[in-house]
Parts: C-alpha cells; sequence; structure tokens
C-alpha cells in the first residue's frame, strides 16, 4: 500500500513539474509574441510577421519536439529579422546592377537637341535622321544648317534653323553655329542643351533617363572627350600678351549636354556675338569652344559618359546587346576602313550602310516601314 502512494507521489510531482515547464515556455512565447510586435511597429514587418505566425502556432504544442523545431526555428528568425537590409551576395550585386534613383522627373519636352549640319549633307545624311530617331522626336529637335530648303520646312517646320553662317567646315563658320544654338537654347526655356552632329543616332529613351540623374539647376557638363588628355591651348589676353591653359572637352562629333543652371552662367562668354570672340580668343573650333568656357573659365569638370559616342572610335566595339543602353551612335571611316555598328539584321549593309535603319528597327520595330519579324 505504501509503495503504491509512493509511486502515485512521484507521478504527481513529475506531473507538476511537466505543468510548471509548459507554463513557463508559454509565458516565453506570450513575451516573445509582444516583442515581434513591437518590432513590427518598427517597420520590421516582413521578418516580424513570420516569427508572429510561429509564435502562434506554439499555443497549441504539447510535445518536446514541437517546442525544440519551434526555439530553432525562432533562432533563425531573429537572425533574419536583426540582419542588415541587403547583406547577402545577391542583394549586394542586385544594388550594384540597379539604376540609380532619379534626381529629377523629365520628359523628351525638357531636352533642346540641337543637330548641326550643312546644305550639301541634307539629303545624303538628314533625310536618314528624319527617318528614323527624329521621327519621333519632332518636338524637341531642333536643325542648324546653312541654307534655305523648302523641303526641310515642310518636313520639320520652323524647327528648321538656317544660321545663315559659312558653308565651310571651318572654324570660325562651326562657331557661327554654336553660337546660334545657344541662343536659341536658351531662348526655348527647355531645362538641357544637348549638341549632335548630322552623323549621329540619338537614343532618346536613354537620353531621358540619363538626364534625370542630374537636377537641370546645377553645373552638369556631359560627354565624351576624344582625346587621352587635356588639350592645350592658348589664350590670348590682349597687348599681345598669351596665357597657356588646357583643358578637356567633350567631342561634338558624339554629342553632348548642358544643363541649364550652367548654361546661364556661360553667357557672358557665349550669348549674342561673344561665343564667336571666345572662340577667336582660343583660336579652336565650337565643341572646344564649349570645353574652355566651362572648364577653365568656370572651372566646372566634364562629366565623362561611355554611352556617347563618335566615328572617331571604333564602332565594331559597340556590341548588339548593349545598343539599346547607349545615348548617341555614329558612322564614318575609321583606321581606313568602313566604321559602323556590327549588326546583322534584314537590311544590307548595301541597304543600310550607317546601320542607322537598323539600328531603330531594333529600337522601334513598330516602326511602318521595319520588316516584320525582323531578326537580328
Amino acid at each position: 500500500m505504501l509503495k503504491n502512494n509512493g509511486k502515485k507521489a512521484a507521478i504527481c510531482v513529475a506531473c507538476t513539474a511537466c505543468l510548471c515547464l509548459l507554463l513557463t515556455l508559454l509565458v516565453a512565447v506570450q513575451h516573445h509574441r509582444v516583442q515581434v510586435e513591437e518590432q513590427m511597429d518598427d517597420g520590421e514587418d516582413a521578418g516580424a510577421r513570420s516569427l508572429l505566425q510561429d509564435a502562434a502556432q506554439l499555443d497549441g504544442a504539447q510535445d518536446k519536439k514541437g517546442f525544440s523545431a519551434y526555439f530553432t526555428k525562432l533562432a533563425r528568425g531573429r537572425r533574419d529579422v536583426e540582419k542588415p537590409e541587403g547583406s547577402t551576395a545577391g542583394g549586394a550585386a542586385a544594388r550594384a546592377n540597379a539604376d540609380p534613383p532619379p534626381a529629377e522627373d523629365i520628359s523628351a519636352d525638357d531636352i533642346f537637341i540641337a543637330v548641326k549640319t550643312t546644305k550639301k549633307f541634307h539629303q545624303s545624311r538628314l533625310n536618314l535622321l528624319l527617318d528614323t530617331w527624329i521621327s519621333r522626336n519632332m518636338q524637341q529637335t531642333y536643325i542648324f544648317t546653312d541654307g534655305e530648303d523648302d523641303e526641310l520646312k515642310k518636313k520639320i517646320g520652323s524647327h528648321a534653323i538656317n544660321t545663315n553662317c559659312s558653308a565651310a567646315h571651318s572654324r570660325q563658320a562651326l562657331s557661327c553655329k554654336m553660337a546660334v544654338e545657344y541662343d536659341k537654347f536658351i531662348e526655348s526655356g527647355k531645362k538641357w542643351f544637348c549638341h549632335v552632329d548630322d552623323d549621329n543616332y540619338v537614343n532618346v529613351r536613354t537620353l531621358v533617363k540619363h538626364l534625370s540623374r542630374h537636377p537641370h539647376t546645377q553645373d552638369m557638363y556631359i560627354g565624351k572627350p576624344s582625346l587621352d588628355r587635356p588639350i592645350e591651348a592658348t589664350e590670348r589676353l590682349g597687348d599681345n600678351k598669351m596665357k597657356p591653359v588646357n583643358f578637356w572637352f567633350a567631342t561634338g562629333g558624339a554629342g553632348f549636354c548642358v544643363s541649364r543652371g550652367l548654361a546661364l552662367k556661360m553667357s557672358p562668354w557665349a550669348s549674342g556675338g561673344h561665343f564667336m570672340n571666345t572662340a577667336e580668343k582660343i583660336r579652336l573650333p565650337d565643341d572646344c569652344t564649349i570645353g574652355y568656357i566651362i572648364e577653365s573659365v568656370l572651372g566646372v569638370p566634364l562629366t565623362r559618359s561611355n554611352l556617347f559616342h563618335s566615328h572617331l572610335e571604333n564602332l565594331q566595339q559597340v556590341s548588339k546587346s548593349e545598343i539599346h543602353k547607349q545615348i548617341t551612335l555614329s558612322y564614318g571611316m575609321f583606321e581606313n576602313k568602313s566604321n559602323i555598328i556590327n549588326l546583322k539584321g534584314v537590311f544590307t549593309v548595301e541597304e543600310d550602310p550607317s546601320r542607322f535603319r537598323s539600328v531603330h528597327c531594333l529600337l522601334y520595330p513598330d516602326t511602318p516601314w521595319c520588316p516584320p519579324q525582323v531578326a537580328f
């Protein structure tokens, strides 16, 4: 009898111990749930919500295995909640490849795109641009030439501007056209001034995306130099005095852009007839004069971008998979060979020697004259 009573007492003690352990664990769980809710209030809702769901599942847990599994997951969940965002290798890679957020919300209408040409190239060069990228950006594009062309005016209206400058490819003639470009931009009130030549294809979608990273009120001069060192020049100060200067400049053959904030600061050296005078002061062409005013006079450095391309570089190096990311492309001769984008398509090189039509159909396959189901 005493032996049976002893067994019953031992069982009661064991049961009491189990109940105490269970109550202790349930109190811990409830305390943890409060902590999780506080974490959720602090903004850690993703990881904390998972922990809260796990805690709810514990209410019905009755065995040691359940408790063990729960605390293992709890420890793992806490580590996930406390882990800094993007601390994994995958997160770092994603951040590296992600585009920076725009600094300013702009559209193509905020950009003044100036195309410099000459009347003798209206048929051979300009018509190609009008058929391709300009056709989608008529309101943003202004063509600066040196002669009247009724056919051109029918296509683009008042955006065809006769500068009345010389048709010669001289320093003075080039600077004369750039002076008119600058003045027309200031009059337009637009946020960005972008200059290109008549052998450039402009991907306006990428241009807008790129410029949106910089407020137009800041001093921004964006482009690509054609030299691997600053250009050296002599500044004429008057009274036969001269001063050596050196500065970087973005080649006009690849195109460049200037923010309105910076363009307004250029006014004393660029507006009206001042640009021509400044160009004569250093006796360099128009794109060099732009660089001189911005870098040497105003002290604003060139922001380089490899997304601008001129015929002075090997265009074969631009891969097909990267074409949609570029801002400008070109064509011409390089080392006595045809220098064009290496892009195969339904157009032969004879049909499309510049490859601009092929590029355009790659970017805008819905263009009416693009062949259906183009395979590049």
